[in-house]
C-alpha cells in the first residue's frame, strides 16, 4: 500500500469525460476505487467496496441519482452516504454504512484524485503552455509509474528505440548536459540538443532540436522541444497513474503551436513512438525503480540520477525499491 507521502500529491486516474455512461473500475496506489456521475453530471469517486457484503461497486448501476450495489441494492449518494437499504425500505442507514468519498478535480483534460483529503502538493501549473492540447491514453503498462517516468525523461536511448524517428544509431553520443533545480527541488534540463530524423508527425527531414526537461511531479514530467530551424513548438507530458508498485496507467499530452495539423496525424505518430518503448518498458527487472543502487550509471544518466534522488528526498517508496 502507499504511504502518507504519495496521498499527499493530485494523482489522475481518468480522462475528464469519462465515467458518464455508468459506474468505471479504477485503481490508484492500490486502492480500487469507483468513478461514476451524480445528479449534476459531477465527478463522484468511492472506494469500489460496499460495506455491506465487500461486493464492487463498479459492478452496479445507477438509480435515482445514487449508485446502486449489484449484490442487495444499496443505494449510496454523491456523498457516500447510504441512502436506502431496499430489503428494510423504512431503515435509516446509519454512518457506518457510508462508503469512503474521495475528492475528485479536472485539470489538464483528466479527472484527478486526492486519497488523503487533504493534499499538500498542488495539480501541477502548466498555464504557459501553448493553448492547443491533445490527450493520449489511457496506455496500461506493466512497470511501475517511476519506471515509465524515467524512460520519459531518458536522453540516451533514442538511437536505439526509435531509430530513424527520434534518434540515429549511427549517432548514440550524448552530448553535456548540466542539471539545474527548481525552487522547490525538482530536477531540470534547460538545454540538451539532439539530431532526430523525424522529431515530430510533420518533419520533413532529419533536424537538430532543442530539448528542455523537467520533472513536474513525482510522476509526471514534461518536455519541450523545437526543431532549430523554425517551426512549430511542442510540449509533451506524461502522467502516470501509480496502480500498483509494478503497473500503472498512462496518458501523454501535446500541447503544441501547431494549429494546422490534423488531430489524428499528431495522435498516430504518438502512438507509434510509444509503442516502440513499451515493450523495452515492460522487460525491465525488477519493475520498481531502484533508488538504492542495484544497477550501472553512466554520465549521460545525469537526469535519471537526479530524479531518483528527487523521488528518495520525497519520499516516494511506491513502485521504487
Amino acid at each position: 500500500m502507499s504511504s502518507s507521502q504519495e496521498q499527499a500529491w493530485w494523482w489522475p486516474v481518468a480522462l475528464e469525460g469519462e465515467g458518464g455512461s455508468g459506474p468505471l473500475a479504477l485503481h490508484l496506489l492500490g486502492r480500487s476505487l469507483v468513478l461514476w456521475r451524480g445528479p449534476g453530471g459531477e465527478p463522484v469517486l468511492l472506494a469500489d467496496r460496499c460495506p455491506h457484503r465487500g461486493a464492487r461497486l463498479s459492478l452496479g448501476r445507477l438509480a435515482q441519482g445514487r449508485l446502486q450495489c449489484p449484490y442487495h441494492g444499496w443505494q449510496f449518494d454523491a456523498s457516500g452516504a447510504c441512502a436506502l437499504v431496499p430489503a428494510t425500505p423504512g431503515f435509516t442507514p446509519p454512518a457506518s454504512s457510508a462508503v469512503e468519498c474521495f475528492p475528485v478535480r479536472q485539470a489538464h483534460g483528466l479527472l484527478w484524485c486526492d486519497l488523503s483529503g487533504q493534499a499538500s502538493h498542488a495539480v501541477p501549473d502548466l498555464s504557459h503552455l501553448p493553448p492547443r492540447r491533445l490527450v493520449y491514453g489511457p496506455f496500461d503498462v506493466a512497470t511501475s509509474a517511476p519506471r515509465a517516468v524515467e524512460n520519459f525523461l531518458d536522453t540516451s536511448h533514442f538511437a536505439f528505440v526509435h531509430e530513424g524517428w527520434l534518434g540515429d544509431a549511427a549517432h548514440p553520443e550524448v552530448p553535456p548536459y548540466d542539471v539545474t533545480h527548481t525552487a522547490d527541488g525538482r530536477p531540470v534540463i534547460e538545454h540538451y540538443r539532439a539530431w532526430q530524423p523525424r522529431a515530430s508527425a510533420t518533419a520533413a527531414g532529419g533536424a537538430w532540436v532543442d530539448y528542455r526537461y523537467e520533472v513536474l511531479n513525482p510522476f509526471a514530467a514534461l518536455l519541450t522541444k523545437r526543431e532549430e530551424t523554425g517551426g512549430p513548438q511542442d510540449s509533451y507530458v506524461i502522467w502516470a497513474c501509480p496502480v500498483t508498485p509494478e503497473s500503472c496507467r498512462l496518458w501523454f499530452a501535446q500541447y503544441t503551436t501547431d494549429t494546422e495539423t490534423p488531430e489524428q496525424t499528431l495522435r498516430d505518430f504518438q502512438v507509434a513512438i510509444f509503442a516502440q518503448d513499451q515493450p523495452v518498458l515492460e522487460s525491465q527487472q525488477p519493475k520498481a525503480l531502484p533508488l538504492s543502487g542495484g544497477e550501472a550509471m553512466g554520465a549521460a544518466d545525469r537526469l535519471s540520477a537526479a530524479y531518483r534522488r528527487y523521488l528518495r528526498a520525497n519520499g516516494i517508496g511506491f513502485g521504487t525499491c
